[in-house]
């Protein structure tokens, strides 16, 4: 196997315990110091509105070169954000990329690059769909299109930034997975499914990339109250036009409620998902944890990674593999 470089070299000197990936939040009454991005050039993808907006302007007001994508240019979202970067002279860039499209991820992370002069340093692959229904109402246009969104975006961002990455020795890797990547709620239709998928995807790429300094962290917000719930509601509204009556009956209060999702009822912060991306970027490498989960109240899914992360370095600790596992969970 390939040595191990700075991640093994840090993780032993890193003030962290054995599976730093369950490490909670900091809670609201601690001071805690605004995280330096200066000199960063990070790629978000989804960035029209929700976390994607929040983050492209709270790490550019940091310091940070940043890349705000999205598909559909132009728009008013895009627009919006051009005239913040110029009345606050902030380091931030528009970019097209529809995270489903070979080329524009090609071109997009290109362009990128080329303007930063190297290779990015994080890439933030935000960019989600979500639909609602059971699993057998899912017909292939909503199966192929949310796959295609939250699965193969986020492998082709990878797939285009990453050569640089490895070049460089260094950068990062986010995905923003969610609660529901590890537990599942009955009529969500593909979205866990979806979210286990890049779950999995995640942490294998976390073990291959250790030797090469490139670090992957996976995000796992609760339910908050952006734009997603809209989009969902649309988006299964048009699912639930396209259904037989027949199929409609088979599940008849699971399909009444689809389309009428309520997310204006939540009140947690969505800053709280670009502080957790801020301050993990901040950290030494090697300290850095492989899951997040980052909303208030219970946290169901960090019992799963404790479980997971036990059983990744069991399993896999004393083999060839051993030094990558241990190194991504912080042993």
């Amino acid at each position: 196997m390939p040595a191990i470089d700075r991640r093994s070299l840090l993780a032993g000197a890193a003030a962290t315990s054995a599976f730093a990936a369950t490490a909670s939040f900091a809670q609201p009454d601690q001071v805690q110091a605004e995280p330096d991005l200066s000199g960063k050039a990070i790629l978000i993808t989804g960035c029209s509105s929700g976390f994607g907006r929040l983050m492209a302007e709270d790490y550019a007001r940091k310091g940070a070169k940043v890349f705000a994508t999205m598909r559909n240019l132009p728009r008013p979202e895009a627009d919006e954000l051009r005239q913040l970067a110029e009345s606050e002279k902030l380091d931030l860039h528009l970019i097209e990329i529809d995270v489903t499209s070979d080329e524009q991820v090609a071109a997009g992370v290109a362009e990128a690059e080329r303007i930063n002069g190297g290779p990015l340093d994080v890439l933030i692959n935000n960019a989600g769909v979500g639909y609602a229904g059971p699993i057998e109402l899912q017909d292939m246009i909503a199966t192929q299109l949310i796959f295609d969104t939250n699965v193969y975006g986020p492998h082709r961002m990878a797939r285009a930034a990453l050569p640089g990455m490895r070049k460089a020795k260094s950068g990062m890797i986010f995905n923003i997975s969610s609660q529901l990547g590890r537990v599942i709620v009955p009529s969500s239709g593909h979205y866990s499914p979806t979210k286990f998928a890049l779950e999995a995807m995640s942490e294998a790429m976390a073990y291959e990339l250790a030797p090469h300094g490139v670090e992957v962290c996976v995000i796992q917000p609760g339910g908050y109250p952006t734009k997603v719930w809209v989009n969902r509601n649309q988006l299964a509204s048009e699912l639930k036009d396209r259904l037989s009556e027949e199929q409609a009956a088979a599940y008849p209060e699971l399909v009444d409620r689809m389309g009428k999702e309520d997310g204006t009822r939540r009140t947690a912060d969505p800053m709280d998902v670009p502080r957790a991306i801020a301050e993990i970027i901040a950290m030494p490498p090697g300290t850095r944890p492989l899951r997040r989960a980052v909303h208030p109240g219970a946290k169901p899914q960090e019992a799963i990674n404790r479980v997971s992360a036990e059983t990744q370095v069991a399993m896999l600790g004393n083999s060839p593999f051993g030094p990558w596992v241990k190194a991504v969970h912080n042993v």
